[in-house]
C-alpha cells in the first residue's frame, strides 16, 4: 500500500479544507490507461446500445472515444453479452482503438467471471451481486450477519481470483438506489450503509491480496452522494486503504438540470481534491457526456498547475478554525431572520443584476421571472421569480412588481425619494462610516480576508445586516467556506448571500490549447456557467452554508442566470421550484427510448412543482431510486412499464402506450395533480 499518501489524511476526508490539494490514491492498472496516483483525472462514459449489436456498439464506442472518453463501459446483463465483449473488443482493436473496456455487471456473477477474462475492468454492484432486494426488514444477530458475510465471500471470491489471474481491474460501485435488504436492515438508507456495502467487498479483495480496485458511491441526490464519498475516504484511510475514486451522480437527468445536478455532486468533491475518474450521467447520447466531464475536470488541471502540482500535501494541511462542522450530515447554518425575508428558516434568496439591462422596458423582468401585461398593467410571477434585482446606480423608468426588492449602491440609494422595497449595498468601509443605516435590510460586501481587518471589528451589528460574500481567490469555494467557519468561531449569525463572479470568455479560453484559441460559443459559455456556479455555490449549499446566491456573469443572458440559480437550489434541495426528474442515462439494459420518454413525461408533468418523478430504463436501480421519488416509471419488459408510488409498485407490466396516462391517473388519485395553465 502507498502508506505515504495515506498519512496526509489523519481522520478527515481530504488533505485540506482551505486550499486545493488532490488526495493521492494508489495507482490501478486498467489496460494501458492507469488510474489514480499522479495520473490525470480520467474521463469515461457508457454505451446505450444493445451489447449484442456488435457494430452499433463499436461505432458508438468510437464516437465516445473521439469525444474524449478514456474508458468505455458496456453492459453485460447475461453470459451471452459478456461473451460478445470479445467480438466488440476485437473489432475496436482492428480499427486501431485500444481504449480500455469496462463490463457493467448487475445480478449475474457468472457473466462477471466471463467478462473479467475479456475486458480490462469489470464493475460490480455490491447491492445486487450476491443479494436480492425485496424491501424486507431483517433483524440479524451479529452471528447471523457474519454468516451473511461468509456467504458473500463464497459468491464473490471466484470473480476476485479471475481478476487476479487475468490482470483485470474492478470497480466496486455502490448505488444508493440498490442497497441490499441486508445493508438497509442494519444501516438504513444512509451514506454509512452505502460505504459499508462497498467496504464488505473491499475487505474480501484485500483478504485475497487483490488491490486493483476503484470505488464509487453514486446517488441521484447530490447531497447523499457527497456525504457518502467523504465518509468512504475517511473509512478507507482508517483501514489503511487509498483506492481511486470514480465520481458520478446517477440518474442526473438531461439538459440544464442534468448538468447542474452533476456539477453539484462531482464538483463539490473535486473542489476538495477527491476523484480519479469522472462519469457524467445524462439522459442524452453518451458522447454528449464526455465534454461536460472534461469541462468539470479541466478547472482542476489549471488550478493544480497554478498552485504547484508537486508540493507536499502537508503544506496545505491547515486546519480550519472550527472543529464543529460535520461533513457527513446536512446541518443548515443558523442565522437570524432579517426583515422577515432572508435568513432563519427562509429558503435561500436569489439575486440577479439588471443594472446593464434596458431599464425603460418592463419586459426585461420576464427573464427574472416576472411577466408584465401591458393590457392589465400588472405583473404575474413564475415559479422561478427572483427575490432581489441589483440596479447599482441605474434607475428604472417603470414601476417594479410590489413584491420584488431592489438593491442600489449606497450612494444612489441615499438619493432615492421613495425607498419602499429599496435597499442599499455597502462596501465594508461605507457601512462603518454611513450616516444613514435606516433601511430594514443593509447588504454589506465582504471577503474572507476582511474578517481579520480592523474595519470588521468596527462593524455595527444589528439584525438589518446581511453579508454579500465575495471572493477573487483561485480556490474561491474553499475561501468562502473558510469565511463561514470564521463566522461560527466568532459566534456571528448574520445571514450571508454568496456571490460568485465569472468572466466566461477568459475562464473557458484559458483551458484551450494554444492552437485552439477559437471564439467561445454561447453554448459553451452557458454550459461552463452552469458547471462552475453549480460547483462553487452547490459545494457550500450542500453543507448548509448560505442564505442566498448571486451569480454575476457579464455577457450571459439574465434568463440563463436565473434558471441556473434556481437549478442549483433545486439540486441541493435548498429550494424547490419545479418538478424534479430522476432519470437514468440509458444503457444496453434499457427497455425503451429514455430520451423520448423523458421528454414526453416532462411535457405533461413539468408544472407539478415539488414532485419527484423517477424515469428508469430497467429494474437495476429502478425500485431503489423510487425511495427518493414520489412516483416512478420503470421499464419491466419489451413495451412494458411498471409504475411506482414511492418504492411500491402499484401497476405492473402495463403497456407503454398507456403508461403515462396511467401515471397521471395515480397522481390524480393521490390529490397531487393540478391542471396546467393555458395561454
Amino acid at each position: 500500500m502507498n502508506a505515504d499518501a495515506i498519512k496526509v489524511l489523519p481522520g478527515r476526508y481530504c488533505n485540506s479544507l482551505t486550499e486545493y490539494s488532490r488526495f493521492v490514491t494508489r495507482e490501478v492498472h486498467i489496460g494501458d490507461v492507469p488510474m489514480g496516483g499522479n495520473n490525470p483525472i480520467r474521463i469515461q462514459s457508457m454505451t446505450t446500445t444493445d451489447t449484442m449489436d456488435t457494430i452499433g456498439t463499436v461505432e458508438q464506442s468510437i464516437r465516445m472515444i473521439h469525444a474524449g472518453c478514456e474508458y468505455v463501459r458496456i453492459t453485460a446483463p447475461s453470459i451471452k453479452e459478456a461473451q460478445n465483449l470479445a467480438e466488440i473488443k476485437k473489432q475496436l482493436r482492428a480499427r486501431g482503438y485500444t481504449t480500455p473496456l469496462v463490463a457493467d455487471i448487475h445480478f449475474t456473477p457468472n457473466a462477471a467471471e466471463v467478462a473479467a477474462r475479456i475486458v480490462e475492468k469489470v464493475r460490480v454492484n455490491p447491492g445486487n451481486y450476491a443479494d436480492k432486494k425485496k424491501f424486507d426488514q431483517i433483524d440479524y444477530t451479529d452471528a447471523e450477519y457474519q454468516n451473511e458475510l461468509e456467504r458473500i465471500y463464497q459468491k464473490f471470491s471466484p470473480l476476485v481470483k479471475v481478476c487476479k489471474e487475468y490482470g483485470t481491474a474492478m470497480r466496486i460501485g455502490t448505488n444508493h438506489g440498490s442497497l441490499s435488504d441486508r445493508i438497509m436492515s442494519r444501516y438504513g438508507d444512509t451514506p454509512q450503509g452505502m460505504v459499508e456495502s462497498a467496504m464488505e467487498f473491499m475487505r474480501i479483495c484485500e483478504m485475497l491480496n487483490y488491490y486493483e480496485l476503484v470505488i464509487s458511491m453514486k446517488s441521484s441526490n447530490p447531497q447523499v452522494m457527497v456525504q457518502a464519498y467523504r465518509l468512504l475516504v475517511e473509512t478507507m484511510v482508517a483501514e489503511g486503504m487509498n483506492y481511486p475514486l470514480h465520481l458520478g451522480v446517477t440518474e442526473a437527468g438531461d439538459g440544464e438540470d442534468g448538468r447542474i445536478k452533476s456539477a453539484v455532486g462531482i464538483g463539490t468533491l473535486l473542489e476538495d481534491g477527491l476523484g480519479d475518474t469522472v462519469r457524467v450521467s445524462l439522459t442524452e447520447e453518451p458522447e454528449a457526456e464526455a465534454p461536460v466531464a472534461i469541462a468539470l475536470v479541466n478547472r482542476y488541471v489549471a488550478r493544480r498547475e497554478a498552485q504547484g502540482a508537486g508540493r507536499n500535501a502537508d503544506d496545505a494541511n491547515r486546519q480550519p478554525p472550527t472543529a464543529s462542522h460535520n461533513p457527513y450530515a446536512y446541518n443548515k447554518r443558523e442565522t437570524y431572520e432579517a426583515n422577515a425575508f432572508i435568513g432563519g428558516h427562509m429558503v435561500p434568496r436569489v439575486v440577479v443584476d439588471l443594472s446593464h439591462s434596458n431599464l425603460k422596458d418592463p419586459a426585461i423582468l420576464t427573464n427574472a421571472g416576472y411577466i408584465y401585461s401591458p393590457l392589465l398593467d400588472k405583473y404575474s410571477m413564475g415559479e422561478q421569480s427572483v427575490d432581489f434585482v441589483y440596479l447599482a446606480d441605474e434607475l428604472p423608468s417603470f414601476n417594479l412588481p410590489g413584491n420584488l426588492k431592489q438593491l442600489y449602491n449606497y450612494s444612489t440609494w441615499q438619493k432615492l425619494a421613495d425607498k419602499t422595497l429599496c435597499h442599499p449595498v455597502f462596501s465594508l468601509q461605507e457601512y462603518i462610516n454611513a450616516e444613514d443605516r435606516t433601511s430594514n435590510l443593509n447588504l454589506v460586501r465582504i471577503k474572507n480576508t476582511d474578517v481579520e481587518s480592523e474595519e470588521f471589528a468596527l462593524l455595527p451589528m444589528d439584525k438589518s445586516l446581511v453579508f454579500v460574500l465575495e471572493t477573487d481567490e483561485l480556490h474561491g469555494m474553499a475561501d468562502q467556506r473558510l469565511f463561514f467557519f470564521k463566522m461560527e468561531e466568532l459566534g456571528l449569525d448574520v445571514p450571508v448571500i454568496i456571490k460568485r463572479s465569472y468572466n466566461l470568455n477568459l475562464e473557458v479560453g484559458s483551458q484551450k490549447s494554444d492552437d485552439d484559441q477559437r471564439t467561445t460559443s454561447d453554448v459553451e459559455r452557458t454550459t461552463n456557467l452552469q458547471l462552475y456556479s453549480s460547483t462553487d455555490l452547490g459545494a457550500l449549499l450542500v453543507d448548509g452554508f448560505g442564505d442566498g446566491i448571486w451569480i454575476d456573469a457579464p455577457g450571459i443572458e439574465t434568463k440563463t442566470i436565473t434558471s441556473t440559480a434556481f437549478g442549483i437550489l433545486q439540486a441541493t434541495r435548498s429550494r424547490i421550484s419545479k418538478t424534479e426528474y430522476i432519470s437514468c442515462p440509458s444503457c444496453g439494459r434499457t427497455l425503451f427510448d429514455l430520451m423520448i420518454t423523458t421528454q414526453m413525461i416532462r411535457s405533461r408533468t413539468s408544472h407539478l412543482k415539488g414532485l419527484k418523478i423517477g424515469i428508469m430504463g430497467c429494474i437495476v436501480n429502478g425500485p431503489g431510486e423510487m425511495a427518493d421519488a414520489d412516483y416512478g416509471y420503470v421499464g419491466s419488459g419489451t413495451d412494458k412499464v411498471t409504475l411506482y408510488r414511492g418504492k411500491e409498485a402499484v401497476k405492473k407490466n402495463i403497456s407503454s402506450a398507456n403508461a403515462l396516462d396511467e401515471l397521471i391517473g395515480i397522481i390524480r388519485e393521490d390529490g397531487n395533480w393540478i391542471e396546467p395553465l393555458t395561454d
